[in-house]
């Protein structure tokens, strides 16, 4: 049978339990087990796609096109775990899907209820990634223990044990010893209150994973053990990482958390194999190059916005053994502000996806900067359309070019709605969205990074590059080198007579991994270093 582990939170929110779960997945198919991951978000919204990235972080979109929490884009670069839309519930999509069947009679006339129905739905939803061909469930439950609307959610893990058999579940329960400066000690009440609170539900936590900026001790351990009924050795530390969330898996490891985990549910595996794991750290620990790259973007003061543009510039990085410095620039400055101060000293220029006018302006100008000082350029989704627009404007001189997404009475809308987006009115999951084929030109920047003419990438838009400007810009310089099978989407767009000028439709960073990174990530950042040690030779 499948086991389960559900993985809960507590004392204050964003401790890192995706981070943590993430871990657990990594570590459990290290020693060979096939593992399954998910998240449930207890928020009424049906899926994150209409939420501002401001209070939700970025939307991460799968293969199949749901739009899903930012945590899975750390199961996916922590574990080979396929994901899908069955990956991540809200409480909306499964209310929604409660309220379907009540007004399909599918109750037969009963009074449809939390206990049973609503908690009934949760079950259904967790057991659909159980199968002969999976070892391990890993369950996520969003936001923190003592959240009204994640009751629902508690409720239903607390009654899966009953259905299954309490030997094929395990709780893990994540929370926070705080530091405190006056007392100079480590406080273990606030753990001790949140697995109160869970037992309450009636959940009894199997391990707690203890988040601690300080050594944890054994005093804290035992009297954390003592108070919260756990065993002495399910009280695991996690310290806070000096360099990077990848040390997260090792440090679990050295806790022996597999041994336990393995022990609690029967199981039996092979020894870990984290040579590949262990590597990574090494080169992020001791970098042999640094490199300086410009993300331009409308959300730049909140990280987790643009998560998975991070974390992918870190992956190429890796690959070649360098440090990427990041520096975030918000678009909106650029639109007053000397670009060439702004980015003086950079190797790189990303312009990421976004929605939105605010700051449109500055990102075409950060665009022509690169352009014309002949600094590689990466563009994604948004940044690819500002692209379009900056070299419509300046090199084939239609100053008025724009998008309509920006601009509707634009005499050259170089950037326009879909047609088949024309009539939607629909805000939640009505763009094209997930995998689709694109298919490149033989010569092209793209298909060398690649390796091959034909790939499948991720997408999340509306609008798309205007081909009644397609001859026009390829005479002038601007070449289509990725299009969808059929002809008639653009999909990238290089500038040949430029060291890296390279702009997508597509979400490359969705697709990247600390262990095999994105080919045209890997392809800038390779890019950014030669332009680096160029001009550090010329300074020299």
């Amino acid at each position: 049978m499948t086991k389960h582990i559900f993985v809960t939170g507590g004392v204050v929110s964003s401790l890192g339990k995706g981070l943590t779960s993430a871990s657990i997945g990594c570590i459990l198919e290290r020693r060979g087990l096939r593992v399954r991951m998910q998240k449930l978000d207890p928020y009424i919204n049906v899926d994150p796609g209409t939420m501002s990235p401001y209070q939700h972080g970025e939307v991460y979109v799968l293969d199949d096109g749901a739009e899903t929490d930012l945590d899975l884009g750390h199961y996916e670069r922590f574990t080979n775990s396929p994901l899908s839309k069955d990956s991540n519930f809200t409480s909306g999509r499964i209310y929604l899907k409660v309220i379907e069947k009540e007004r399909q009679g599918k109750y037969l006339g009963g009074t449809v209820q939390v206990v049973p129905h609503i908690t009934d739905e949760i079950k259904a939803s967790v057991r659909k990634l159980a199968g002969p061909d999976v070892d391990v469930v890993i369950t996520e439950l969003g936001g923190t223990v003592g959240d009204i609307e994640g009751l629902p959610f508690l409720e239903a893990i607390r009654q899966i044990p009953l259905d299954i058999g309490r030997e094929n579940c395990l709780f893990i329960h994540l929370t926070l010893v705080p530091y405190l400066k006056a007392a100079k000690e480590l406080k273990t009440k606030p753990t001790q209150h949140s697995v109160q609170q869970l037992r309450e539900i009636g959940i009894q936590p199997d391990v707690l994973i203890v988040r601690t900026e300080r050594e944890l001790g054994r005093d804290n351990a035992e009297k954390i053990a003592l108070f919260c009924n756990v065993e002495k050795k399910a009280v695991i530390e996690e310290r806070d990482k000096e360099f990077s969330i990848y040390e997260v898996p090792l440090g679990l490891l050295e806790h022996r958390l597999d041994d336990l985990i393995l022990k609690k549910l029967g199981l039996t595996a092979g020894e870990p194999d984290m040579e590949d794991w262990e590597e990574i750290v090494r080169r992020i620990r001791n970098p042999d190059h640094e490199v300086t790259v410009a993300v331009v973007g409308k959300y730049i003061e909140h990280r987790d916005a643009y998560k998975s543009i991070y974390e992918a510039l870190d992956h190429a990085g890796l690959a070649h053994r360098s440090r990427v410095i990041i520096k975030r620039i918000e678009a909106e400055e650029l639109e007053k502000a000397d670009v060439a101060q702004a980015l003086a000293g950079v190797d790189g220029l990303l312009v990421p996806g976004g929605f939105g006018k605010r700051g449109v302006e500055g990102k075409i100008n950060a665009v022509r900067f690169a352009r014309e000082n002949r600094i590689p350029y990466f563009g994604i989704c948004l940044g690819m359309q500002v692209a379009v627009i900056e070299y419509t404007r300046n090199m084939i001189d239609r100053p008025n070019a724009h998008s309509t997404e920006f601009a509707a009475d634009t005499p050259d809308p170089v950037i326009c709605l879909l047609e088949d987006q024309k009539q939607v009115t629909a805000k939640g999951g009505t763009m094209r969205l997930g995998a689709q084929r694109c298919l490149l030109q033989p010569d092209s920047i793209s298909a060398r990074a690649y390796g091959s003419d034909e790939v499948s990438e991720r997408h999340r838009h509306r609008y798309e590059f205007n081909p009644v400007y397609r001859d026009e810009l390829q005479a002038a310089g601007l070449h289509v080198m990725g299009q969808s099978p059929d002809g008639k989407l653009a999909e990238i767009v290089e500038i040949p007579d430029h060291p890296w000028f390279v702009a997508v439709q597509f979400h490359p960073e969705f697709k990247s991994k600390p262990n095999r990174p994105h080919p045209l990530f890997q392809g800038f950042i390779e890019a950014a270093l030669e332009r680096h040690n160029s001009r550090s030779a010329v300074m020299a």
